[in-house]
């Protein structure tokens, strides 16, 4: 399997070498230069297999697919060592119930900081560490997170040989909670940078630096943010598994509702729809800061500027500036590099926007895709009314995923993506409950830990330098 960048075709590279370089040369993002497919014969396969092996068996499989410069035995320990009941609080990994009226619940907040970033994280980590012991290099991580990147990317690389890990926050923009869980981890190839501003522009920041192709080489920078092709593709395995969990024919079709601000989450489930996987449709959820929706809507990609981005009680979807929308626009437009070129590298700077509706047809009827947003108050509500009506509790985000696919729902089943547990969001769950979200145990203190975080200059110089001079020599 070879690689191409969504700005340049001509470009073909290995799994190993993109899962260390992060965003490809010129900016744009990695795909597949073809979609693997699943069969209806794959499919009543993998129905076995999870039936058998797991989760990590199917994630095996599945990866397997994408990934052919591994071994496939390493692959497998790399997979049964990122996804099994140590890790993750239940065996199952990835377990499905269903609520009613046609609306199921995928949990994917059962790894060690109860988001769904764990997921993916814990694979990352184990595949980084194999990689640069292979290759005898080490790895600089760059990323910045609106809330659960940042804690699950930490605690996946933690400990990890050869790795250190540099991570930006938008100051005061995540939950109390999400700051423990970051600032806590006390681990000296940890730094956490806390930046004036929302995650647009730490995420603005890491591009920069990414995109100074000499430092970027000089410090071995790589990515963990969704524009690594690492991540998206382990994203891709829970769909396949929350689907074989839903169903109970090969054949049988499913929809998804994913609450999504970078739109990294559901873009995996695009790649999983294109591979064959019987999906109905995707419905993108967001709260007010509705980007993604009005794309969805209109065809109109207009990021707002910070200003624009106010803060809400889905904090980690308070994004502007959907990174992954580029590698759908990649497929929309027929996977012609120079229109993706123009339309990110040209179009957008000078314009602020670019405009894609002579295609929206193509989005909705050749694609699935539909969509929908929030507000606060449809949040405090459809907690309420998940906690009375099916006696579970959700956070904000999944409430927003709720509260979409509530107003979407068709024939088929209906499942919605939990991205991360109550406890996160405790202020918003106390308005719509009047209690305190349940604390797992292995969170007890998290809140009165001391914190290791340094504020940072909205400067990709300022960047460099904190890189340069907190970096450490890695045996």
């Amino acid at each position: 399997m070879r690689y191409l960048s969504t700005r340049d075709t001509d470009i073909r590279a290995s799994f190993c070498d993109i899962l260390l370089e992060g965003l490809a040369a010129g900016g744009g993002l990695y795909l597949p230069e073809s979609y693997p497919q699943l069969t209806r014969e794959d499919l009543s396969g993998l129905r076995r297999l999870l039936a058998e092996g797991g989760y990590a068996a199917v994630g095996h499989r599945v990866l397997s697919l994408f990934i052919d410069d591994i071994p496939w035995d390493d692959l497998l320990a790399i997979c049964q060592r990122a996804w099994n009941g140590q890790v993750f609080s239940s065996d199952e990994v990835v377990p499905v119930t269903e609520l009613g009226d046609g609306l199921w619940l995928a949990h994917l907040s059962e790894g060690p900081t109860a988001a769904f970033k764990d997921l993916a994280m814990q694979l990352l980590g184990q595949l980084f560490e194999y990689e640069l012991d292979r290759r005898n290099q080490t790895l600089t991580i760059l990323g910045a997170t609106s809330g659960d990147t940042g804690s699950a990317a930490e605690y996946a690389m933690s400990g990890r040989h050869g790795i250190e890990t540099f991570m930006l926050t938008p100051a005061g923009r995540m939950t109390p909670f999400q700051q423990a869980q970051m600032f806590s981890l006390d681990d000296p190839s940890v730094h956490n940078l806390a930046v004036e501003g929302v995650f647009d522009d730490c995420q603005d920041l890491v591009k920069a630096v990414m995109g100074d192709a000499t430092f970027k080489r000089e410090h071995r920078i790589g990515a963990v943010n969704s524009i690594n092709w690492a991540r998206l593709v382990a994203q891709v395995v829970y769909y396949v598994v929350a689907w074989l969990r839903t169903t109970t024919s090969d054949d049988q079709q499913v929809s998804f509702t994913v609450p999504t601000g970078n739109f990294g989450n559901i873009c995996a489930g695009h790649v999983a729809r294109q591979m064959g996987l019987p999906i109905a449709r995707l419905v993108v959820a967001t709260n007010e800061n509705d980007v993604l929706d009005e794309f969805f809507r209109t065809g109109v990609y207009r990021p707002r500027t910070p200003a624009e981005t106010p803060a809400t009680s889905s904090p980690s979807m308070d994004i502007s500036k959907a990174s992954n929308v580029e590698r759908f626009v990649f497929d929309l437009v027929g996977r012609d590099a120079a229109r993706v070129r123009q339309l990110f590298a040209a179009d957008l700077p000078e314009q602020g926007f670019f405009d894609l509706s002579e295609v929206i047809g193509r989005v909705h009827e050749q694609f699935g895709f539909s969509s929908g947003s929030s507000t606060h108050a449809d949040r405090v509500a459809t907690i309420r009314r998940v906690h009375e009506q099916w006696g579970v509790t959700v956070d904000p985000h999944t409430a927003d995923g709720v509260k979409v696919a509530l107003d979407q729902r068709g024939s088929e089943p209906m499942v919605v993506l939990e991205t991360a547990l109550p406890v996160k969001f405790a202020e918003t769950i106390r308005e719509a409950l009047g209690e305190e979200p349940e604390l797992p145990e292995r969170f007890a203190g998290l809140l009165d830990a001391p914190r290791h975080v340094d504020e940072l200059t909205n400067s990709p110089e300022a960047l460099k330098d904190y890189i340069r001079g907190h970096r450490n020599p890695i045996s």
